[in-house]
């Protein structure tokens, strides 16, 4: 495994959220707890995590003190933040290579294009729709094929 791999939101939230918790989540940030593996993500990283957060508060599916918790255990996990000047256009030419929509998720894999690392991420949509495209993504799915 490399010593540094891009997470997105969606795997994030899988650690912090404890109605989307998920043991297989659970165990790969384990494994890489112990390998010594630094977590890295792109600035919007950030914005959705917290965001995703305290959604959950305002919305009532989270406590008041469930997501401060929540908001805590996210600072912990110190993911790094990397902004490369070029992370934009990357992001811009990849979204044009996949077709996509928008650009959002492509930040992501920019990042690990740039830091020449994984990206993992539990969102299946995201997943699908690149399978096979790029040898970087890594679906929370796949991890579970391994164990």
């Amino acid at each position: 495994m490399n010593s540094r791999v891009c997470v997105d939101a969606s795997l994030a939230v899988q650690w912090l959220i404890p109605t989307q918790q998920d043991p297989l989540a659970e165990s790969l940030l384990q494994s890489w707890d112990q390998a010594g593996t630094e977590l890295i993500g792109p600035p919007l990283f950030d914005a959705e995590v917290t965001s995703t957060i305290r959604r959950h508060v305002y919305f009532k599916k989270l406590l008041p003190a469930q997501g401060e918790k929540a908001f805590l255990f996210y600072h912990e996990l110190a993911v790094k933040i990397v902004s490369p000047p070029e992370l934009p256009r990357i992001a811009w030419q990849l979204a044009q290579a996949f077709n996509l929509p928008v650009c959002y998720d492509m930040h992501y894999l920019a990042v690990a294009e740039l830091e020449d690392c994984e990206l993992w991420t539990a969102d299946s949509r995201l997943a699908n729709s690149l399978k096979g495209k790029n040898k970087r993504l890594r679906w929370l799915g796949d991890y579970a094929k391994k164990t």
